[in-house]
């Protein structure tokens, strides 16, 4: 068995123009014909480029664990996992696993890509994570032993995301081969992708559809009239304003949680935003309200603080508004960092998100009003990761969740001392917030990491290693039969794709 050739794909940078249609698929019962919001930049394992390439990189690949529809983890990879007494995490892999080109998936493989994603040169993801393991034991073909550096107490969900793909160990640099429920065998460059079922996968009876057709549809209102025309069966990022029209549509229904959020993020290796007084202005001179009813039709809510979900043993309520609307406060701490009449600067978003233009467009009147004068800059998305990835702007709009719904999860928006991402800041100094990220996820007693994830918070609230916008819903629209399907909950629903292994149609 081989797999076909993706270099083409994985160096591709170029998105699909806006407004263009991609010709029309026939509807069968064994394919899905999902409507993408963008087309991937590439489809690198361990690089982050955006939920819409993690989505295929979701099929494509597997990690050792993934999550299951109520959120918790579940064995992928790895049939089960312990912490051990000296401090080790083990897991024991399937011994029924095989990559796409039928080798084995053994701990040799497992423990070859953790190096490459922790490796000097490596640009992955979570390549600051990894690097924290100080060794890597393999005591069978079967067996993985991970020894941190210091205690970890959510290292199993290091490895739920998108960007941990476990690829065959000899894998050519730009052909990796995974073991996901699918291979990619077929594309037309920058508006579709072809996905077929790998006839060898670990779960019996899995993946129920034989093909799943992603056609890019950049413009989101095509993207829903694509659904409700039956172009396609599925799609992704329901825009906010289409939301009613898909749920009252009785061929139609939509999966929709909260849990994303925007916000705002900061270049601070140079200018004003190097300083924390001007991000704290930045934060108190917004008001959310007008966030949510722009850019989210009301589905939505203010974030005014680190995002935190209500409901949680981490949210304080008043920590949760410790960046409320202040326009007053906003000028006081302007004219205290050595601007009082403001300053020009650019303000970095894209046109290809209604979301991500519409929050930049408030955004810039509301800073306007305290003399901070925006110049808009709206790229394609595949230009928004780039730029965003290099530290080519000043301030930036960005739509994110956290890694997953425990707070350690939030370090990929907050910890600035990781690899530079396009979605947190690039080279903003917040050494305490870092610091209690780390004693939080080094600690295993429960109250004693809700004392220290509420220290987190204060922590940001003064070094603003971002500034919170809204919480907004997020949506997946399809058709009544499509069956098998969940949105999972709170952050980890741009995780969902997994759950297309298991989506046919009643």
């Amino acid at each position: 068995m081989t797999t076909l050739p993706r270099r083409s794909l994985l160096l591709a940078g170029a998105t699909l123009p806006l407004l263009r249609r991609p010709a029309r698929a026939q509807s069968t019962p064994d394919t899905l014909r999902f409507g993408l919001s963008a087309w991937p930049p590439n489809l690198q394992p361990w690089a982050s480029t955006g939920a819409s390439a993690g989505t295929v990189k979701l099929l494509i690949h597997r990690s050792l664990v993934s999550y299951d529809s109520q959120g918790e983890l579940r064995g992928e990879l790895a049939e089960s996992w312990s912490h051990e007494d000296d401090g080790a995490w083990v897991f024991r892999l399937r011994r029924n696993a095989v990559f796409h080109n039928g080798e084995p998936v053994t701990a040799d493989d497992i423990k070859w890509t953790l190096e490459q994603i922790a490796g000097e040169r490596s640009t992955a993801y979570m390549r600051a994570q990894f690097q924290r393991v100080e060794r890597i034991e393999t005591p069978d073909a079967h067996t993985l032993r991970l020894v941190t550096k210091e205690p970890v107490a959510t290292l199993p969900h290091w490895f739920g995301g998108y960007n941990m793909a476990m690829v065959w160990r000899k894998s050519a640099p730009n052909e990796p081969v995974g073991a996901g429920p699918y291979r990619l065998t077929g594309q037309e460059r920058g508006s579709s992708l072809e996905l077929t079922a790998f006839d060898r996968f670990y779960k019996p009876g899995l993946p129920r559809l034989k093909r799943i057709r992603f056609v890019v549809y950049a413009d989101e209102n095509l993207r829903a009239a694509a659904l409700q025309s039956g172009d396609v069966d599925m799609i992704e990022y329901v825009p906010w304003q289409s939301m009613a029209a898909v749920e009252s549509d009785p061929a139609l229904k939509l999966d929709a949680v909260d849990g994303p959020f925007m916000d705002v993020l900061f270049n601070g290796t140079r200018g004003p935003f190097a300083d924390a007084r001007v991000r704290r202005a930045v934060a108190h001179a917004i008001r959310r309200e007008d966030i949510v009813k722009t850019a989210f039709f009301g589905r939505g809510s203010p974030l005014e603080g680190v995002p935190i979900p209500r409901g949680t043993p981490w949210y304080d309520e008043q920590l949760a508004h410790g960046w409320n609307y202040d326009p007053a406060r906003a000028k006081a701490l302007l004219a205290e960092a050595g601007h009082p009449d403001g300053f020009q600067t650019t303000l970095l978003a894209t046109a290809q998100f209604g979301m991500h233009k519409d929050t930049a467009e408030v955004v810039q009147q509301h800073l306007a009003a305290i003399g901070i004068q925006c110049e808009l800059r709206l790229p394609d998305w595949s230009t928004r990761v780039s730029l965003g990835t290099r530290g080519q702007y000043e301030i930036a709009i960005h739509g994110t969740t956290a890694e997953n719904n425990d707070p350690d999860g939030l370090s990929s928006v907050l910890d600035t001392t990781l690899s530079p991402s396009h979605g947190r800041s690039f080279g903003v100094q917040a050494p305490r917030t870092a610091a209690l990220l780390a004693q939080g996820r080094a600690e295993f007693d429960p109250q004693k990491r809700v004392a220290t994830y509420k220290d987190m918070q204060r922590a940001a609230l003064e070094e603003v290693p971002m500034v919170g916008l809204a919480w907004r819903s997020q949506g997946y629209g399809m058709k009544r039969n499509v069956q098998g399907f969940a949105n999972l909950p709170g952050a980890l629903t741009t995780l969902s794709g997994t759950q297309l292994e298991t989506a046919a149609f009643a």
